[in-house]
């Protein structure tokens, strides 16, 4: 568990626009990318596992394209062998790494108010607030599952609505239904640049997958510090956080 305490810390805050929003986020990122690729590598190895284990290629479905002579109007990828085990075991993977989200976050404040960054700190969340860390990203897998469903294209309206979320949860120590209201209500208020920082990061996180889809690694876990910097911008300087030993 741990103490929360307000003081007058170093360290930047963005302009209430997604602009600064995403500037912002990329200094941040620089600072704590090497830990960002080891927790798309922890999360790589457990997909690698649930592949393994359910039979289904999720990265040999896009060499399948090349078979399709341009006629992708004829691939149909959930029709997979295992895809729909797959998929069903891979929602639980994420929600069972949400607090490794968390700790990406909280390493990102650390860089931005010059802090000693830690090892450690990437799992912060499974120490602190584990069970709403956990609520939330089940409540959140469902809702953006079923947007999702609908064609894909509500997804990309409704994923800002949660860009606070995982902050509130760290910082605030909130419960899951607050940090939902809380997120909900600010992002609503704020829609255009909530909008436009959403998909904007989001664009840049899936933006290695054109390398081979190797560059994923580095770039996924972009859009975890865009959630930080929103933060930032729209709530001010998170609270220091004090683990109780």
């Amino acid at each position: 568990m741990s103490e929360f305490n307000e003081f007058d810390q170093q360290g930047s805050v963005p302009e209430r626009d997604t602009g600064s929003i995403i500037s912002h986020a990329f200094e941040m990122y620089k600072g704590i990318f090497l830990y960002a690729i080891i927790a798309m590598i922890i999360y790589l190895l457990g997909d690698f596992v649930l592949q393994s284990i359910t039979g289904f290629n999720s990265w040999g479905g896009f060499s399948d394209f090349k078979d399709l002579d341009g006629d992708y109007s004829r691939y149909e990828y959930w029709d997979k062998p295992g895809f729909s085990l797959y998929y069903s075991s891979s929602s639980i993977l994420g929600i069972l790494l949400s607090p490794i989200y968390v700790g990406l976050i909280y390493m990102a404040n650390k860089f931005n108010t010059k802090s000693q960054i830690e090892f450690a700190d990437l799992f912060i969340g499974y120490r602190q607030n584990l069970g709403n860390i956990l609520l939330y990203s089940l409540i959140t897998t469902i809702i953006f599952g079923i947007s999702a469903a609908m064609c894909g294209i509500p997804f990309f309206f409704v994923y800002p609505l949660f860009l606070l979320g995982y902050p509130i949860l760290l910082f605030e120590n909130s419960n899951a239904m607050d940090a939902i209201s809380k997120t909900f209500n600010i992002a609503k208020e704020n829609y255009g640049t909530f909008l436009g920082a959403g998909l904007l990061g989001g664009l840049i996180s899936i933006a290695g997958i054109v390398l081979c889809c190797i560059g994923i690694i580095v770039t996924a876990p972009f859009i975890m510090i865009v959630m930080y910097s929103t933060y930032c911008a729209f709530l001010g300087k998170p609270r220091e956080i004090i683990l109780k030993k």
